[in-house]
């Protein structure tokens, strides 16, 4: 009887989070036809349905997907001690797609949990500096630190399982020499819960096995000389240490490109993450409710600039306010004009780095506008040497975004009222489950008054779900003639004709 290894749900979240699936039950069968029934749930959707999923870049490129194969077999064909059994892995796109269903619901963990039993599964994420997928490979294989391999001589009648640090089961499942399907998909979530710490835009892979291996009381593969013990199906054929046998890199064909790889953006804003249900007809009656009912906005109030982005050249016709730095700017920063405060034709990124308001792995900042400085001093500054001026220019500074957990009911009259000239409101994270919270109201939409709950808004206006909460940016506004009330994700908010007194506000996203 085989039983899966219990999987540990106590290991660190830090910047790098990985979790294995536990790959078997008790009575779990392994053969080639119940995978194929499970995953004929996703082989026959059609196009529409893959396009409903909320995706607007690829699921996988083909370079990341080369990039993962060639390093599985690169680590499998170089386990110590050698392996006699280790079976080449190729691509899958069945197990791809699978991947690629699971990697967009978000979710923190194994899944989904009717398939568990049939396949193996890796998990990782990442949030701040841009990782390749293979960052996440190595850091699976490196497990092996850890792990003392079991020989057939300490196999009596089970091999015992010989980890001394925290998990070693990534590592093990990468190397288990008969898993040799693999297929993987990657993907930007947004506000994602990993172990209770919520990652404003994290980068999620998951990558699916089979046949899956982790079976409690076995050894990964056999012991000795390279492809000495390869199943008769390879016919003798060895490469780089592995079974091998000829078939490329497909071992199944593949689907065409755009269903599988690419994702066109939706041309309309997409309404939900999850498509909506198919089993109830509409009503025409109410059809522009329904439409209503339902909005997801994108919006942001942080603009996204490059490294060298001069505030000058972006300031023009907009609102100097938040922005975000990629990571990586301190190898172009761009010129840099000041200290403290800086000549409007710097780098935006390059004066965040020289205040230190951002480092190396990029990240948000705030902007105020100072208006003329009759100079402006150079100075060499974490990294960064700025320059100096001895003529008068308009000026600005920078400081950090700073972040505040509010209640369901906090109002933004209490918290960050309007003011002039316009004020910095922090960013702001929502606790889940405001929908329900009865002493929350909200005025309008789109525009809503500062007397309306920031997060019950936010629901309203579709930037965070009520089921998860999440970050938000605010930005209060002088007061609107008229407040409109609307029913939208669950939320209905109140009109308000001829307002006599407050301020307005916006809600947006954190992308």
């Amino acid at each position: 009887m085989r039983r899966s290894r219990p999987f540990p749900d106590w290991l660190p979240a830090v910047g790098l989070v990985l979790c294995l699936v536990q790959s078997a039950l008790a009575t779990a069968l392994t053969n080639s036809s119940r995978l194929e029934s499970i995953l004929d749930k996703y082989r026959h959707q059609d196009e529409k349905w893959w396009k409903a999923r909320s995706r607007g870049r690829r699921a996988i490129s083909e370079g990341d997907k080369h990039l993962i194969l060639e390093m599985h077999n690169k680590l499998r064909g170089q386990v110590y001690p050698p392996a006699s059994n280790m079976e080449h892995m190729v691509w899958d796109y069945e197990l791809e797609r699978s991947a690629e269903h699971w990697a967009h619901t978000c979710r923190w963990e194994h899944g989904p949990s009717h398939m568990l039993t049939q396949i193996g599964q890796n998990l990782g994420a990442h949030w701040g500096r841009d990782r390749p997928p293979t960052y996440h490979v190595q850091a699976w294989y490196d497990e092996v630190r850890y792990y003392s391999y079991p020989y057939s001589q300490e196999c009596n009648p089970h091999c015992p399982f010989r980890c001394s640090g925290p998990v070693c089961t990534h590592y093990t499942q990468l190397v288990w020499a008969t898993s040799n399907r693999i297929g993987c998909a990657i993907n930007i979530c947004y506000n994602m819960n990993v172990w209770g710490m919520i990652w404003a835009k994290a980068v999620y892979l998951v990558c699916n096995y089979s046949p899956p291996g982790n079976w409690w009381g076995h050894a990964p593969y056999k012991y000795g000389s390279p492809c000495s013990a390869c199943p008769a199906s390879y016919a003798g054929g060895c490469r780089n240490n592995l079974c091998y046998k000829d078939g490329g890199m497909d071992w199944r064909p593949a689907p065409e490109i755009e269903e599988t790889n690419y994702i066109e953006p939706d041309p309309e804003p997409v309404r939900d993450r999850e498509p909506q249900s198919r089993a109830q007809a509409p009503n025409p009656s109410s059809n522009d409710n329904g439409e209503r009912n339902q909005v997801t906005s994108t919006d942001q109030m942080s603009q996204q600039v490059e490294c060298e982005t001069k505030l000058r050249d972006r300031c023009k016709g907009t609102t100097c306010n938040r922005y975000e730095c990629p990571p990586g700017c301190l190898e172009r920063p761009g010129r840099v004009v000041g200290t403290d405060y800086y000549d409007m034709q710097s780098s935006v990124c390059g004066a965040a780095l020289h205040a230190g308001v951002i480092d190396n792995d990029g990240g948000w900042l705030d902007v105020t506008r100072l208006g003329r400085k009759q100079y402006f001093t150079k100075s060499y500054k974490n990294g960064v040497q700025s320059f100096g001026k001895n003529r008068s220019a308009n000026s600005f500074k920078v400081k950090s975004v700073p972040v505040k957990a509010v209640r369901c009911d906090t109002t933004v009259s209490l918290f960050c009222p309007f003011k002039k000239p316009v004020r910095h409101c922090p960013r702001l994270y929502c606790p889940r489950s405001c929908l329900h919270d009865g002493q929350a109201r909200v005025f309008g939409t789109n525009y809503y008054s500062d007397k309306s709950s920031i997060c019950k808004a936010a629901i309203h206006a579709g930037v965070i779900q009520n089921e998860s909460g999440g970050y938000l940016d605010v930005m209060p506004v002088d007061k609107r003639q008229q407040y409109s009330g609307s029913h939208q994700n669950g939320v209905s908010s109140e009109s308000i004709p001829n307002p006599t007194g407050g301020k307005a506000f916006k809600v947006f996203a954190v992308i």
